[in-house]
């Protein structure tokens, strides 16, 4: 059974006197595949804007904008209609030999996941390695999914969760000394971790839907509290041979599709921001940016 959203993803830059505006790069339309369907987008730009489509190395879908004269607001209203189907995340087998870590990936596996399984983020002196390994059994076998979920949980539990509107996403080493993290720092942290015990693993953006926000007549109690819901959301693809990529939310402890919604995907979080893009004028001008995702579930 398919479950139909409509999704609402508003943003507004704001500035106190006529600015003009550079390209902006828009990463808002869901990746279609056997799960997911686009059944309906639009985008809407003030001030008016050339628009144009293409796909990025990663084959996402990327909007580039150019805004044309000047204003003192930006805002881009992206929206979109998806149906999507729930598959059950322990029902995807993985092969034999990928059941228990350490695994090793085909040789052609290994030439398409190069850049996922490579670690870009330094770890000098072995704190994120040690920290990885706290979730393997010294006395009998590494079940792959088990070392995964307890990799998912933790994460949530042991560290505190910020939002933070700024661009930007903190290294691992960072989060792990702060404590604390956004849901891109979190899917950085368990990126970087899993690719340390030779499993392949890339970012991805996009929405999370939480019934407790939804005011339509399919909208009810959530089956657990939902954070990071109201604005973009980010969580991780492993590929795990037989299952494919498979997402783990560590900022809700959440396996599978569920409630998450893919836009972009990309080997870093730098790779896939939904909007950004430049402006001229004076330094003193910008004053904020509002940014708002609805989600609505109207069938199921």
């Amino acid at each position: 059974m398919a479950t139909r959203y409509e999704i609402t993803h508003t943003t507004v830059y704001r500035y106190n006197r006529p600015v003009t505006f550079g390209l902006h790069r828009v990463m808002f339309r869901p990746r279609d595949s056997h799960d997911l369907r686009v059944l309906a987008t639009d985008l809407k730009v003030s001030p008016e804007a050339y628009v144009r489509m293409i796909q990025d190395p990663h084959s996402n879908s990327v909007a580039l904008v150019q805004p044309m004269g000047e204003a003192t607001e930006l805002r881009i209203v992206c929206s979109f209609t998806i149906e999507q189907v729930i598959s059950a995340v322990d029902q995807l087998m993985l092969e034999p030999s990928a059941e228990y870590l350490p695994f090793a990936y085909s040789v052609q596996e290994r030439l398409d996941l190069e850049h996922y399984l490579r670690p870009h983020h330094d770890d000098p002196k072995g704190e994120l390695i040690r920290w990885a390994h706290q979730f393997l059994h010294t006395d009998k076998p590494n079940s792959t999914r088990e070392v995964l979920t307890r990799m998912n949980a933790h994460i949530g539990q042991s560290l505190t969760y910020t939002a933070r509107d700024e661009e930007g996403t903190q290294t691992p080493l960072v989060t792990l000394a702060l404590g604390s993290g956004s849901c891109r720092d979190y899917a950085l942290l368990m990126m970087e971790a899993a690719r340390r015990l030779g499993v392949a693993t890339r970012f991805v953006s996009g929405y999370i839907y939480d019934a407790a926000l939804d005011q339509g007549p399919a909208g009810g109690a959530p089956a657990q509290e939902v954070t990071g819901a109201g604005s973009t959301h980010a969580w991780l693809h492993a590929y795990l041979p037989g299952a494919g990529w498979v997402s783990f939310d560590p900022t809700n402890n959440l396996m599978g599709s569920g409630q998450l919604i893919r836009v972009g995907v990309a080997r870093d979080p730098s790779q896939a921001a939904p909007i950004s893009g430049s402006w001229y004028g004076k330094a003193d001008a910008y004053e904020d940016l509002e940014a708002t995702v609805q989600v609505r579930r109207t069938r199921t």
